[in-house]
């Protein structure tokens, strides 16, 4: 199978998508606008059953994740690996973290959001850790849970790094891991550490690395077909904790979950490849700064331009998350862009100045490794 060395955008545009969804769901549901009811009373009944889904934008981060994260790691040594990663996560968190406790601090809410406030200066340092959750420090942000799934991602696969990925280890291990994530008693620190909500994506993601690399084989689908299943397993549970109180249909989740790994296949098998589009790259590129900023910053947009304006909320929603995207777009310009090729130069060689330029985490792979 020829090696692919284009520029995937076509993960780029899956990315805003994701980060869109998310976005839109959290600003569409899990607040009050005016501190009493529901956001979900300003909008209509059809909008509200679609947000709802809108969570499953993380699922599909995950399977993103677990194929960008083989293909980093794959030729790289482990101190590459590590600081492709955390040059990768690191800038744009700690700017995102500032400018949110910025707004927090200057423009507060303190009712009807499901967020903490009254955090203290030592919280704030935490969360510019990524450790708030074992460390037991509430978010300056929730959605920063899901930065702690993927550092223990990140750690796991530093092992596999380690060890030099060949095409064995890695299935062997994806399975390991996915039997694993089935048989741990939940709240086990070992339960911590294979992450049973989570595993099928990560795993599901590697995969599909796989069969871009080597090609489909028997061993690949086989295990691809186990993480849908588990998938479809996982979702339910998730939806059932949806809207509490209220029945949500899981077929629909069944149905986007599926699309999700129909996408990344069709990436894989590189369908997609002969895509050009510059915008993509662009689209990518502030999906991460989008997620970190929009729930706390997009509920207090929303909350001050209502009480002051009385605009629909569906048109403030939608106005809000434009501004992020605006705002992600400069934290990666002036922040990102700059930052994380230094700070990956610095751990990588103990050096700012530039070298070689790195390679992009985005690319197919160099060379076949059995």
């Amino acid at each position: 199978m020829a090696a692919k060395t284009n520029r995937l955008l076509a993960l780029d545009g899956l990315r805003l998508l994701c980060a869109l969804a998310v976005a839109f769901h959290h600003l569409g549901m899990a607040w009050s606008v005016d501190g009493v009811r529901p956001t979900t009373a300003y909008l209509p009944q059809e909008v509200n059953s679609t947000l709802i889904y809108g969570f499953l934008g993380v699922e599909t981060f995950f399977m993103i994740s677990g194929f960008v994260i083989c293909m980093s790691g794959w030729d790289r040594t482990p101190r590459e690996f590590l600081a492709s990663r955390i040059a990768r996560l690191y800038p744009a968190f700690w700017a995102c973290v500032l400018i949110t406790t910025a707004v927090m601090t200057f423009l507060p809410l303190t009712d009807g959001i499901p967020l903490p406030h009254g955090l203290t200066g030592t919280d704030i340092a935490v969360n510019l850790t990524m450790l708030a959750e074992p460390l037991k420090v509430p978010y300056v942000d929730t959605v920063y849970w899901t930065l702690w799934y993927e550092l223990r991602f990140y750690a796991l696969f530093t092992i596999l790094v380690l060890i030099g990925p060949t095409r064995r280890r890695v299935i062997a291990i994806g399975t390991g891991w996915l039997i694993l994530s089935v048989l741990v008693p939940a709240g086990t620190p070992l339960a911590e550490l294979v992450m049973p909500p989570f595993a099928p994506y990560f795993v599901a993601g590697i995969t599909m690395y796989l069969i871009r690399r080597h090609g489909p084989a028997l061993p690949l689908w086989a295990l691809l077909a186990a993480t849908w299943v588990l998938s479809l397993f996982r979702v339910r549970e998730r939806v059932l904790f949806a809207n509490p109180g209220f029945p949500v249909p899981v077929w629909p989740a069944w149905l986007i979950i599926t699309l999700a790994y129909v996408v990344l296949l069709a990436i894989a098998l590189g369908v997609t490849d002969h895509w050009r589009r510059r915008w993509l790259a662009a689209a990518g590129a502030i999906s991460y700064p989008l997620y970190l900023l929009h729930p706390r910053i997009g509920y207090t947009m929303i909350r001050y331009a209502y009480d002051r304006t009385g605009v629909p909320v569906p048109v403030l929603i939608i106005a809000a998350v434009a501004i992020l995207i605006v705002a992600a777009w400069l934290v990666h310009h002036l922040i990102e862009r700059p930052a994380a090729p230094a700070l990956r130069r610095w751990i990588a060689t103990g050096s700012i100045r530039p070298g070689q330029p790195p390679r992009s985490d985005d690319r197919g792979p160099r060379q076949h490794v059995v």
